[in-house]
């Protein structure tokens, strides 16, 4: 189960809307262009030095692979152990803005957890020492130590 802070609304319009209520503009631009210049950084430890500055915490040669988008909202809310790998194209979300609340959640990347390539980790979710989770897939839910994930989608009728 994903363990998530529910928000109330600034106003009767959407969440998203008044994301500058949320947090301060200033800081979410700053953490913007810090992930957004990191997602071309191929020196690894410089890499994760860098992120580090946003507030996440990232363990001993953990490689974030090119073009991860990582939380810019609320990156402190992540953290990745050591020895991890994240795929290359991979999303990892801390926060969802809905039409009627916002809601945060920890990020949890056990040690030796290898996320997979254009692989979704949403917001509250804790991925247990040594899992793996498979290209593409939409992890909502928390994984075990050791255990694999892999997403399937079924056509919806």
């Amino acid at each position: 189960m994903r363990k998530l802070t529910t928000h109330k609304p600034f106003s009767s319009r959407n969440t998203l809307a008044d994301w500058h209520l949320a947090k301060h503009p200033l800081k979410v631009m700053a953490c913007f262009w810090v992930m957004t210049m990191c997602k071309y950084v191929p020196h690894l430890g410089l890499k994760n030095r860098i992120y580090g500055l946003t507030g996440m915490k990232i363990g001993r040669n953990a490689a974030i692979a090119p073009n991860v988008m990582i939380d810019f909202f609320y990156p402190e809310l992540i953290s990745i152990g050591d020895n991890v790998i994240i795929g290359y194209g991979a999303t990892i979300l801390a926060h969802e803005f809905l039409t009627d609340c916002y809601k945060t959640g920890e990020v949890v990347i056990g040690d030796n957890a290898l996320v997979g390539a254009n692989s979704t980790i949403l917001a509250g979710v804790e991925i247990g020492k040594g899992a793996k989770i498979g290209a593409g897939s939409v992890v909502s839910k928390d994984v075990a130590a050791g255990r694999t994930y892999v997403s399937t989608h079924e056509e919806i009728r």
